[in-house]
């Protein structure tokens, strides 16, 4: 875990990012292993949330919210087709914002540069 930060997150917000690991495991499965996620870390990610304790906090690294990020933009960009694609560009906005706050753009960068 990278910078690690302890964040407190709604029960709906912790359920809501089981549901893109869950997307995010299961293009995976089905892309013949093109998929570039390691489902070794997406599983311990959605072991940190399930465990998210004292009102919904958890500790997640900038890698952990790097991967989630990930994740929501490739679910908003297969949802482009769909009807309420508003509704999830606009939840997608909201989460990434929320959960880079924890971070300042310095160690974004630094991380990106990894």
């Amino acid at each position: 875990m990278i910078e690690p930060r302890r964040i407190t997150l709604e029960d709906d917000a912790i359920s809501a990012l089981s549901q893109i690991i869950g997307i995010m495991t299961d293009q995976i499965w089905t892309a013949d292993g093109a998929a570039e996620w390691d489902v070794e870390l997406l599983a311990d990610l959605d072991g940190k949330l399930s465990e998210a304790t004292g009102g919904g906090v958890v500790e997640l690294g900038i890698d952990d919210v790097a991967l989630l990020l990930q994740g929501m933009a490739f679910t908003e960009i297969m949802s482009m087709e769909l009807p309420w694609f508003d509704m999830v560009q606009w939840t997608s906005d909201f989460i990434t914002t929320e959960l880079r706050q924890h971070w300042t753009e310095d160690e974004w960068r630094q991380f990106a540069s990894r």
